[in-house]
This record gives structure tokens, C-alpha cells and sequence, in this order.
């Protein structure tokens, strides 16, 4: 079921009344490496005290998930008797920049790859190792751990040659309206940005920060977690971690956010 015109109407008096102070302070912010342009990272909307624990790595409670990915980054698993570290050595060194340009086009596998999927590839078919489960601790300790190999760099994901048709998926995914609220992915992170929707002030969306320490989850989740929460907040039905959609999506919110600095950890509310 749709909505009626009068219900959409009230739902955007709602968002504009949610215009807030903060906001108009924050437009007025100089936020240096976390803006480019009109890009504004969710860092830039968020509180004080959430911006000082994340810029703090003691305080910083995803921090927890990189220290468990540097764990597991250098155990032997499988039956190739390999680790991470067999194979990229110092992640330092290896990962670094990663995080920047992923989501990819992998020519081997003929569709777009993310770090998640990425991972899984080495694990079954380099180390003869079970794959990951999309949000287990494993797999959101080592995609945080790899992502924080890149902190403070910029994004810069190609959306050009292989990858064009999945980015123009993604694009028109991001666009279309869905669930029984009739939205699109535009309508709060666009059209509203700034403004607030019940308790939640509007970002516009980037993806910059993940994996992510929310407040609300009180743990770090994927960006596939955050597209699943989003599709059921406009009561649509939401497509499997992993799925082709949100892959696609993926690969075009992080191009929306080019030239932002990786922040994984990232804490957000």
C-alpha cells in the first residue's frame, strides 16, 4: 500500500520541522578533510561528544574490532595451512589504500566485489578456509581492521569501464521509490539533508565511515546492515546481505562521497 497524499505531506512537514540549530551551525562549520565540495562526511553531523570519542582511540569502541581483525589477520586457517599475512605479509603495507577504491569490477568473478566478498574469495579458494557470515564478529573485525588500514585517505572508486553498468544500477536503485512509504534513498539523504525525521538528524548518507560503531547498535555493522535498516524503515522489503542491489548501491553512495576521508571506525548515533 502507498501512501496518500496527505500522508506524504505530513511526513515531509515533519522532516522540515526538524530543521535544527545544530544544523544551520554545522553548514556554517569550516570541516576541513570532512567535507569536499558540497560531500559533508556524517562526522560533521554528529554531536561533540560523539565526534571527540571517535577521534580519540581510546575511546573509540571500534576500536575493539580492529585489534580482533588484527588477531585473526595473522591465524592459520584452513587447509592450505595459510593466514592473511601468508599470502599480503605487513597490512600495513598491503592494505593500505584499499578501503579507498572498494567497491571494485573483479574481471575473475564478472561483478562487483566489496571488501566482505573479497575476504571470503581468499578464504575459501586461497586458504581452503570457511567463508565469513556477513555480520559475524569475523567478518566485521577483519573488514574494520582492513578498512582502517586506509584512515585519512580519500575515496576514489572507479565507476568507469567493467563497473559503469553496475554503477548505473546502483544510481538507479538509489533513486527509485519503494516500500509501502513510496521512498527513495534521495528523499531523506537529498532532498532533506539536515533536517530531522523523528529523533534522527539527516546526513546525507556517506559511506566513508564504514564498518561502523553505531550508539544505537552498540557494536560495529556493515553498510549492508545499514541498507537492510533503511529498506525496512520505508517498509520495503530488504534483499540479502551480499545480494547483487546492494552491492550495486554500494559501489554508487561511496562514489557519492569521493575525495572524503576513510574514518572506519567511525562513531555514529
Amino acid at each position: 500500500m502507498k501512501m496518500n497524499w496527505k500522508q506524504i505531506s505530513f511526513l515531509y512537514a515533519a522532516i522540515a520541522f526538524g530543521v535544527s540549530a545544530f544544523a544551520a551551525n554545522a553548514d556554517a562549520a569550516d570541516w576541513g578533510a570532512y567535507q569536499v565540495g558540497d560531500h559533508r562526511s556524517g562526522y560533521t553531523y554528529m554531536t561533540d561528544e560523539t565526534r571527540a570519542m571517535q577521534n580519540d582511540n581510546f575511546q573509540n569502541p571500534g576500536m575493539l574490532w580492529v585489534e580482533q581483525g588484527s588477531e585473526l589477520w595473522s591465524k592459520v586457517d584452513g587447509k592450505a595451512g595459510k593466514s592473511c599475512a601468508s599470502c599480503h605479509g605487513d597490512s600495513g603495507d598491503s592494505m593500505k589504500g584499499v578501503a579507498t577504491r572498494y567497491p571494485v569490477f573483479d574481471q575473475n568473478a564478472g561483478e562487483i566485489q566489496d571488501v566482505e566478498s573479497q575476504i571470503n574469495f581468499c578464504l575459501e579458494k586461497r586458504m581452503e578456509a570457511k567463508p565469513y557470515k556477513w555480520e559475524s564478529s569475523e567478518m566485521l573485525s577483519m573488514t574494520t581492521f582492513i578498512n582502517y588500514q586506509s584512515l585519512g585517505m580519500p575515496v576514489n572508486v572507479k565507476v568507469d569501464g567493467p563497473a559503469a553498468a553496475a554503477f548505473e544500477k546502483g544510481k538507479a536503485f538509489y533513486y527509485e521509490r519503494r516500500g509501502q512509504l513510496d521512498m527513495a534513498c534521495k528523499h531523506c539523504h537529498e532532498d532533506n539533508e539536515g533536517g530531522m525525521i523523528r529523533a534522527n538528524l539527516l546526513s546525507q548518507g556517506q559511506i566513508n565511515g564504514f564498518p561502523t560503531y553505531r550508539l544505537k547498535w552498540q557494536k560495529v555493522g556493515s553498510v549492508h546492515r545499514r541498507f537492510r535498516g533503511c529498506n525496512s524503515m520505508v517498509r520495503a522489503k530488504p534483499f540479502a546481505y551480499g545480494s547483487e542491489e546492494y552491492m550495486n548501491l554500494e559501489l554508487y553512495v561511496k562514489w557519492r562521497g569521493q575525495g572524503l576521508p576513510i574514518e572506519a571506525p567511525a562513531v555514529r548515533n
